[in-house]
């Protein structure tokens, strides 16, 4: 049995491999009102036939001001919720467990969706775009100017995303994830280089942590204890002056502390412009290794992901066998192949009986 088909135990929660869906948000609520679709349930659930261990849904808006675009899916309020309960029962009924990335854009939302031909940037008012919040007055490049979050806005983030991680539970999510990540409200308040705050939550790391912190405090309260909890941050802005790879070592212990089961670990997005970075299977490894360095992860108290431009089986199988990792999201690939899962059995010798097909696609499987 190949290691990337080992099945994995987090909390209460069986999962059937190691191979991942990342959350890739995909612009598709025509109707702009955070509710998912037909098109979210052929996306996910197609996924889910090709055998990923778990599916995670994309970043989904704990408030209707932190969609990146109007487009973008939701979970603060009731109607999203029932929208998500029919994909998550699909996505059971093929063996994947699932799960949902919630999120705040910060200063990097009411933009343009990110499809070719769209215009870039900010959406002003007319076109449907809205007011925008970070933790201080500091665009992203050419996007508009932000307001800093108050003590009362901070507190109602809070409250958000513990009330859509309630949600989550009552749709029958598997996982939530917390993103913290890619310059995205939590990541915004990370980094010396969007937080210029004063206060408690901004100048030492461990203030610029306190929110993300607070959050996670906030959606383990209402998350059932037997279910697991993720956070994706990225490990490094790739600047210098920026969050650091240490930094997220040591960010490793605290979300552990503060019942944080895996960390996803991508990297980046904080900034518009930042050195050249070589964009190149498993570029993000090295991160992934920095952040297994955390006491944490050493005392077997913490999960750590790898993710970035994988795609080849070999290697995804390599990372898990030499302990690099302890799972692999993939992302881009998923889009081009839904059932990637399968080739990978194919391709690591697994007879295709062990291999994550559905009985309906047993005749188009590998030889």
């Amino acid at each position: 049995m190949a290691h990337l088909f080992d099945p994995i135990r987090i909390r209460d929660l069986e999962i059937r491999n190691r191979a991942w869906l990342s959350p890739m948000c995909q612009y598709s609520c025509e109707a702009r009102d955070g509710v998912p679709t037909p098109w979210h349930l052929v996306h996910l659930g197609a996924r889910a036939q090709g055998g990923f261990g778990l599916i995670l849904a994309e970043a989904s808006a704990v408030v209707p001001e932190g969609r990146i675009s109007p487009e973008d899916a939701g979970l603060w309020n009731d109607a999203q919720r029932d929208a998500w309960a029919p994909i998550v029962d699909f996505a059971h009924s093929q063996g994947a467990a699932i799960g949902i990335q919630l999120a705040h854009a910060g200063r990097k939302a009411s933009a343009y969706r990110a499809w070719p031909g769209h215009p870039v940037g900010s959406m002003p008012p007319e076109e449907g775009g809205w007011a925008t919040v970070a933790p201080s007055a500091v665009p992203f490049g050419d996007m508009a100017t932000p307001e800093a979050l108050d003590a009362e806005g901070i507190g109602g983030v809070v409250a958000a995303f513990a009330d859509a991680a309630r949600r989550a539970d009552e749709a029958g999510f598997d996982v939530v994830e917390i993103h913290a990540a890619h310059g995205y409200l939590l990541h915004e308040f990370l980094s010396p280089l969007s937080n210029e705050r004063a206060d408690a939550y901004g100048g030492s790391r461990e203030n610029r942590a306190r929110l993300l912190l607070e959050v996670c405090d906030a959606v383990r309260g209402v998350w059932p204890e037997g279910k697991p909890l993720f956070v994706r941050i990225s490990a490094t802005d790739w600047v210098p002056g920026g969050w650091t790879p240490e930094d997220s070592r040591w960010l490793a212990g605290r979300l552990a502390e503060h019942g944080v089961d895996l960390v996803d670990v991508s990297s980046a997005a904080n900034t518009p412009d930042r050195p050249p970075v070589p964009l190149e299977q498993g570029y993000q490894v090295p991160l992934t290794e920095e952040v297994r360095a955390s006491g944490a992860v050493l005392a077997g108290t913490l999960l750590v992901s790898a993710v970035g431009l994988i795609s080849d089986p070999a290697y995804a199988e390599q990372l898990l066998v030499d302990g690099r990792a302890d799972v692999v999201f993939l992302g881009r690939v998923a889009l081009r192949e839904p059932a990637w899962p399968q080739r990978a059995a194919a391709e690591l010798g697994l007879d295709w009986r062990q291999a994550p097909y559905p009985p309906q696609y047993t005749r188009g499987k590998w030889a």
